[in-house]
């Protein structure tokens, strides 16, 4: 027999307040969480749009966009003259609700994305790639392995940090993400485990994904790594490559030990594994820290790559990232991405090339901005949800915060609704878990970014959609530091 629901128990269920905005968002929200969290089954038949808005009280329209908007991300199965049913989306579809793929102009607070705005530096290195660049129209204006004076710039900072790197080890690419593409697409094939911190980087999985890989977890501690678990899955999956983030990792801001890190590569040259090592953001400390060496230095037969970018540094508009390895390895992954795109974009190499020549002025700029913004976070979350624990993180972008109860998608819903976008913790990991988590970016300037975290309590505050609050401790709790 078919189930069914009225529009009076969908108005029951789905308990939005009035002044929430914009309603059809908030609607769509809702009965997406009803039906994740299971308390909408699927294959039930929904109202018709018409007894629906009239038990709401809203108008029709409101309710045929909220549907349209379930129908888009895989919520809805709608037959033309038959009606609509609960459905849950297909695994990557398209469709499906994605806060990286969120416009700019929705009005919403950009709580989900970790980018900074635009280093200070920028004009200046724009005019200075504007007057070289008629230099280089004579020749075809692309190179597939990079700008020669990019790759040099790129090789005498590894120089600097203390890993020496030739030119021809470095292949420029179109931002990190491009980088992780084309070592995903070389070095994982159907069916191969890919050992993977969790949480992290969520595009770093959608490219193993892409490939058909095994996705092999390994948990990060709220202290860090515990090497012993990576070793172990190393071992007993049988990996030939692990993805890793030892630079402030994203999204814990958690940052590597020089013997952590050899520690890590000897692992790996034991367990015969391909370490593919993110450092978009080696060159954000805001703190005063150790100095590490890259984890490349630690290599000793070629197991570490090494992916860098300039987005999180200087601007995610610069659409330029770089791999570290071989000379063999650059040519084979040059020879790969022919297919695709042939080369970087001309000018922005050089836009880039002249920010490696003031990249201490840079990171002198982003401690004092981002230290700013991550006080003022910590400051609203301290006192308006000291419920909430996290560590105060000595670099990166973002607090990785662990809630009071597993609300990380229902919260997230409820923001949308209030005017903060959030990317809940289920996105950094495997197979939707982490939902205790959400992680909070400080990359907004610090009277925004208040504002957002205000907002964000007072969301958490709401009623019981979002599932039981702990109790409020009598007096702030300092996170460990």
């Amino acid at each position: 027999m078919e189930r069914y629901l009225s529009g009076p128990q969908l108005a029951r269920l789905v308990d939005i307040p009035r002044d929430a905005r914009p309603y059809y968002r908030a609607l769509a929200g809702t009965v997406r969480t009803l039906i994740l969290d299971g308390r909408l089954p699927t294959r039930v038949r929904m109202p018709a749009e018409r007894h629906l808005a009239e038990a709401l009280g809203v108008s029709r329209t409101t309710v045929t966009t909220a549907y349209d908007r379930l129908r888009e991300q895989g919520y809805l199965d709608s037959r033309q003259g038959a009606g609509s049913w609960t459905a849950l989306p297909e695994p990557g579809a398209v469709g499906a609700e994605n806060p990286w793929l969120a416009p700019d102009d929705d009005g919403l607070f950009p709580l989900h994305c970790s980018a900074p705005a635009a280093t200070g530096l920028l004009p200046d290195a724009i005019a200075a790639a504007t007057e070289a660049y008629p230099r280089y129209t004579l020749g075809p204006g692309y190179d597939p392995v990079g700008l020669p004076s990019l790759r040099e710039a790129i090789a005498a900072r590894y120089g600097a940090r203390g890993l020496a790197t030739r030119p021809e080890q470095i292949l420029v690419t179109q931002g990190a993400q491009h980088a992780i593409h084309l070592v995903m697409t070389l070095l994982a094939g159907q069916g191969d485990p890919v050992v993977v911190e969790s949480p992290t980087y969520p595009h770093a999985l959608d490219a193993a994904r892409l490939r058909g890989a095994r996705l092999v977890p390994v948990g990060i501690q709220d202290d860090g790594w515990h090497l012993d678990l990576m070793t172990s899955a190393m071992r007993q999956s049988a990996a030939r490559l692990a993805y890793v983030i030892p630079d402030f990792q994203n999204p814990t801001g958690h940052l590597m030990t020089d013997a952590g890190r050899a520690e890590l590569a000897c692992a790996a040259r034991r367990h015969c594994t391909t370490l593919v090592a993110d450092e978009s953001w080696a060159e954000l400390a805001i703190d005063e820290v150790p100095a590490t060496l890259p984890l490349a230095a630690f290599d000793t037969d070629a197991r570490v790559i090494s992916i860098g970018s300039a987005s999180k540094l200087w601007w995610g508009g610069l659409r330029i990232g770089w791999v570290r390895g071989t000379a063999a390895l650059v040519t084979r992954l040059a020879a790969l991405r022919a297919s695709v795109d042939i080369a970087a974009p001309l000018f922005e190499q050089l836009v880039v090339a002249h920010l490696f020549g003031r990249i201490e002025e840079t990171r002198a700029e982003r401690r004092r901005t981002l230290g700013a913004s991550r006080s003022a976070l910590v400051e609203v979350l301290r006192a308006e949800l000291p419920e909430w624990r996290f560590t105060v993180p000595p670099g990166g972008g973002s607090l990785w915060v662990r809630l009071d109860s597993p609300v990380a998608t229902p919260l997230a819903d409820a923001a949308a609704a209030h005017g903060v976008r959030l990317a809940p913790g289920p996105w950094f990991g495997v197979d939707g878990t982490l939902e205790r988590y959400l992680r909070l970016p400080f990359s907004m300037p610090p009277r925004p970014l208040a504002e957002a975290a205000r907002r964000l309590a007072a969301v958490r505050a709401m009623g019981s959609s979002l599932g039981p609050r702990a109790p409020r401790a009598r007096a702030p709790v300092t996170p460990t530091l």
